[in-house]
């Protein structure tokens, strides 16, 4: 069985069928966040893995891969926007960002969190929370 993906396939997640629920518009729009921001994060800092590359190459293929981040990006914030708000999507996106990047950053760089990041990125769950509070 061939696995692959086109944009066609992409595009077809913002199609909102009668049987979509809430729920299952935030799972998706929670799933294309985490895609996208995996690219995004290997766009915007696995360049470092190449600092003996010329500039304008590294910026060539950043800009490719970032380009693979919008393709999961734009549906993420369209399927989103049905079930949250602006705000909401945003302060969740900045979450999945830290969580993402934090995940790449170790197994890439070898880099951990030390306690000030801990405390630093429990206030921005925190800020989720009250995003999310009624």
């Amino acid at each position: 069985m061939e696995l692959y993906l086109t944009l066609q396939h992409v595009s077809n997640l913002t199609d909102v069928h009668s049987l979509a629920t809430p729920l299952v518009l935030r799972m998706k729009t929670i799933v294309l966040l985490i895609v996208s921001n995996i690219f995004m994060t290997l766009a915007w800092y696995g360049h470092l893995k190449y600092r003996d590359k010329p500039l304008a190459w590294v910026i060539l293929i950043s800009w490719a891969v970032a380009l693979f981040e919008y393709i999961f990006q734009v549906p993420a914030n369209r399927i989103g926007a049905q079930t949250f708000s602006l705000t909401q999507l945003k302060i969740m996106q900045e979450c999945i960002t830290l969580v993402v990047f934090t995940v790449i950053t170790y197994f890439l760089f070898g880099q951990t969190l030390k306690w000030n990041n801990l405390v630093s990125y429990a206030f921005i769950f925190g800020a989720v929370y009250f995003s999310f509070a009624l």
